[in-house]
C-alpha cells in the first residue's frame, strides 16, 4: 500500500524539552488516522512541519513521496489542510476569502462550495470579524473540503463547534474516506477519533509512545460512574468486580472509575437501590497521567520534570 505521509527522526527543539522529538510515523494511502494527545503534546507542531509552516530541527518528512521541506508547493497542492488557529481575515466575507484560497489552488467548483455552506450551516455573506468561534471554524473546514485532495491535515477540527455540525463533520471524514482521501486528524478527545479513524498515533510530551488500532486501545477507554443510592452501596461487590478502581464512598453516594465492560458494574447497580447515576468521558489528559508515564526529563502539567 502506498505511503501517504512518512516521518524519519523528525525534530522540532524549542528548548527546555518542548517540541517535537524523533518522530518516526508512516500513515498508509486512504487511511484516516487520528493523532491523539493531550494540548502542548506536539500535534500541532507536527503538521505545521508537514505544512512547511515551520522548519525542523533535524530529520525528514513526505507526503506522498515529496519532500515536506524541499518542495512545499508540491506537499500544498496535495493538501487540504485546517491550522489550529485561523487566520484573521477581517472584512473580507466569507465568500472573498473562498475565492482567495480556491484561487491559490486554481479555482473552487461553486456548487461543492455552495453544497458545503448548507451542509455546515454557514453563511458565506457575512464578514469573517463577524463570525462567531463556531463559524470560523466551520469556515476553516470549508477551505479545507472544497478541494479533492490527496490529504486532509485537520488540526483539532471540531474545537469549537456544537453538536449538529460535529455530526456531519464526522460524515465528511467518512465519506473523505470512502472517496479514498488519506484523512490525518488531531484531537485531545479520545471518543471523536473512535467515531471516524482506523488508527491512532498517541503523543505525550513531544515523543511518540504508541501506534495502534482502535481494537488495541480497549485499555484507554476509562469513564468515572457516579450514583446516589436509596438504601446501602454495596461497596465490597462493586469493588470486587474486574476493571472497576478508585471507589470511593460518601454517606449514599458512590464514585468510581470503570475501565473496559461496563456490564457487570451495572448488574450489581441493578440488584441495588439506585437513585441517580452519571457516567462521563474523563480528558485525555487524566486518562494520560493514569496509563503513560512521561518522558524522563519532561515537565509535567505543575512544572516538574520527571
Amino acid at each position: 500500500m502506498a505511503t501517504a505521509i512518512s516521518t524519519e527522526g523528525l525534530t522540532k527543539d524549542y528548548g527546555e524539552q518542548r517540541g517535537l522529538f524523533d518522530l518516526d510515523l508512516e500513515v498508509s494511502a486512504g487511511e484516516v488516522f487520528g493523532y491523539l494527545g493531550p494540548n502542548g503534546a506536539g500535534k500541532t507542531t507536527t503538521i505545521r512541519l508537514l505544512m512547511d509552516m515551520i522548519r525542523p530541527s533535524g530529520g525528514r518528512a513526505r507526503v506522498f513521496g515529496v519532500d515536506c521541506q524541499d518542495d512545499p508547493v508540491e506537499v500544498k497542492r496535495l493538501v487540504g489542510y485546517l491550522p489550529g488557529e485561523m487566520p484573521q481575515w477581517g472584512g473580507l466575507r466569507g465568500r472573498d476569502v473562498v475565492a482567495y484560497v480556491g484561487g491559490l489552488r486554481g479555482g473552487a467548483d461553486p456548487s461543492r462550495v455552495s453544497r458545503l455552506a448548507e451542509r455546515l450551516d454557514l453563511d458565506l455573506g457575512r464578514r469573517y470579524r463577524e463570525y462567531s468561534s463556531g463559524n470560523k471554524r466551520k469556515l476553516g473546514l470549508l477551505l479545507a473540503f472544497m478541494h479533492t485532495s490527496r490529504l486532509l491535515l485537520l488540526d483539532e477540527p471540531t474545537s469549537g463547534l456544537d453538536p449538529l455540525i460535529q455530526q456531519e463533520f464526522y460524515g465528511m471524514v467518512g465519506e473523505a474516506g470512502a472517496e479514498g482521501t488519506t484523512v490525518f486528524l488531531s484531537s485531545h478527545v479520545l471518543s471523536e477519533v473512535e467515531r471516524v479513524c482506523q488508527r491512532v498515533g498517541i503523543l505525550r510530551g513531544g515523543r511518540l509512545v504508541q501506534v495502534a488500532r482502535l481494537d488495541e486501545l480497549h485499555h484507554l477507554r476509562y469513564h468515572r460512574l457516579e450514583a446516589d443510592f436509596t438504601g446501602e452501596v454495596p461497596v465490597d461487590e462493586i469493588r470486587a468486580i474486574p476493571g472497576v478502581e478508585q471507589v470511593t464512598v460518601e454517606d449514599h453516594h458512590l464514585s468510581c472509575a470503570v475501565r473496559g465492560d461496563f456490564g457487570p458494574l451495572l448488574a450489581t447497580l441493578g440488584r441495588a437501590q439506585v437513585l441517580n447515576l452519571v457516567t462521563h468521558e474523563p480528558s485525555l489528559e487524566e486518562v494520560f497521567l493514569t496509563y503513560f508515564r512521561e518522558p524522563a526529563g519532561v515537565p509535567d502539567a505543575a512544572g516538574v520534570s520527571r
